[in-house]
């Protein structure tokens, strides 16, 4: 074979390669639908793959771009994928139109990852039965009853920061309060004493800075996961379980077994478990094994400990920034206090009005979940519209994008807790505010979510003034490795004891 013939086939497999790799592109062009142009091998994500920018970020550059239309278009590598951007739209994925965006779009792997069968990304057959089963726990009666489980954290909290505040030394907040949601979970979900607090090699924070730490490890799984999908399955029957995996799934299978040898019931998370065990058959056909179990007392550890802890921090970060701010929340907070003899129950955290403003415009400048993903279950027609998208189309709803768009809260970087006052909220589309989602997939746990975070903060601005110092971020910059919103090198902050006589 000569020379001009082996050019030939290379420029030949180089064609064959760009064809591949380009095959889809014109899908949104041919539907009408704007977008950006997409790199060959990437899509429009080469900037978000190399940890250049967060995707919450990227999100917010095009969603500004396209200001003036209802969604745009992107590629994921070469696969299409649409975000809506219109607020009536949106209402109609998540509420109007929601059977067909049942399904989050998140891959389960039962053999590579058997924790990931988890409420949060299931299919509509397995969620639905689910998710009915399991929200009894999230029940304002339920939360009444922890309320005293989740006090008898904050206390153990506020003692711990006393140790940090003598030192004098700046704190990282969100490690600090990460301890003290880990203790919540473990107390009011799964009976268990985590000691994450009282204890610096508490085994359950180790394991969840792991989950949420990113490693090259785990980025390579996520490429594998993501690009080779099929090679990622396979490589399940073979590859060992992750720390984390074989760390949860012991711990509550043993937690299980263990009340059921000795007839202990609590009546939490656990035991509602350990009921759809007994009777399988409550949930139709579907397999109930312990992974299964399992992967949904995972979840709720990790979303309940990870988010809540962000938004603590999240708010101390602004109040250290706002003391004004700070002054006003404290003053309620002493007015409660002072109004029912230092008692502080669960109805006395709802009368709190200010601190429902500040936690709500905390969730609103900074949502844990910068997007909400959904995947069509059918092809779908947008109302209004002449675009129709395929069944198993991924659709994003931009919520940290929506959340900082100042045509809808202006001064959208000022923190200002009277966007949330009554008269504001009304004027508002509902779907302007996103941290919790929307509709039948909204967050579970939403209302514990709520009061482990307003009775945490709470406790500390009782007690102790937030404070910057030379280590706090300023300005804010987004860490694009990080898988929950957070600032690149954490959020460093002064605690001071207030002196009470």
């Amino acid at each position: 074979m000569g020379p001009f013939e082996i050019l030939c086939g290379i420029a030949a497999v180089v064609l064959a390669l760009y064809y591949f790799l380009t095959s889809t592109f014109d899908f949104w062009k041919s539907r009408g639908v704007s977008g950006p142009r997409p790199i060959p091998g990437f899509g429009n994500f080469k900037d978000v793959m190399f940890n250049k920018i967060s995707i919450g970020d990227y999100f917010t550059k095009e969603y500004n771009a396209y200001k003036d239309e209802p969604f745009f278009g992107i590629f994921a590598r070469k696969t299409p994928m649409l975000i809506v951007k219109d607020l009536e739209l949106i209402k109609d994925v998540l509420i109007k139109d929601f059977t067909k965006f049942a399904d989050r779009g998140h891959p389960i792997f039962e053999k590579a990852e058997p924790l990931s069968q988890h409420l949060f990304s299931l299919e509509p057959k397995r969620w639905r039965p689910l998710r009915i089963k399991l929200s009894p726990v999230f029940t304002s009666g339920k939360l009444k009853e922890m309320f005293c489980l989740i006090s008898e954290c904050a206390d153990n909290l506020i003692q711990y920061m006393e140790k940090i505040a003598s030192t004098g030394e700046p704190v990282e907040c969100r490690e600090l309060t990460a301890k003290y949601t880990t203790d919540v979970i473990g107390s009011c979900a799964f009976g268990i004493d985590m000691n994450a607090l009282s204890d610096e090699d508490s085994e359950f924070r180790k394991m969840g800075r792991k989950v949420f730490t990113p490693t090259w490890r785990t980025f390579l799984r996520i490429s594998i996961r993501q690009v080779f999908p099929w090679l990622y399955n396979m490589f399940g029957y073979v590859l060992p379980q992750t720390d984390v995996t074989k760390f949860f799934t012991r711990v509550i299978v043993e937690n299980m077994e263990y009340r059921e040898t000795n007839n202990i019931t609590r009546n939490d998370f656990i035991d509602v478990l350990r009921e759809l065990k007994k009777h399988p058959d409550k949930l139709g056909d579907i397999d109930l094994t312990d992974s299964l179990l399992a992967s949904q007392a995972f979840v709720f550890f990790l979303a309940g400990f990870e988010t809540s802890s962000t938004t603590i921090s999240h708010a101390l970060y602004e109040l250290a920034l706002n003391p004004k701010i700070q002054d006003s929340l404290r003053e309620e907070i002493d007015e409660v206090y002072a109004k029912y003899n230092g008692n502080l129950g669960y109805d006395n955290i709802k009368k709190m009005n200010y601190l429902d403003k500040v936690f709500k415009e905390t969730l609103r400048k900074y949502p844990p979940g910068t997007a909400l993903m959904r995947q069509t279950t059918s092809s779908y027609t947008f109302d209004g519209t002449k675009v129709t998208i395929p069944k198993d189309m991924k659709v994003f709803i931009p919520v940290y994008a929506i959340h900082r768009d100042p045509n809808i809260y202006p001064k959208p970087d000022v923190f200002d807790p009277e966007r949330f006052n009554d008269e504001a909220v009304q004027s508002r589309h509902p779907m302007t505010y996103l941290p919790f989602g929307d509709g039948p997939r909204n967050c579970i746990g939403a209302r514990f979510a709520v009061y482990q975070t307003k009775l945490g903060l709470t406790k500390i601005l009782r007690n102790y003034k937030i404070e910057t110092c030379e280590k706090t971020p300023i300005p804010y910059i987004n860490d694009p490795k990080a898988f929950i919103l957070s600032p690149i090198g954490g959020i460093h902050l002064k605690i001071i004891k207030i002196n009470r006589t």
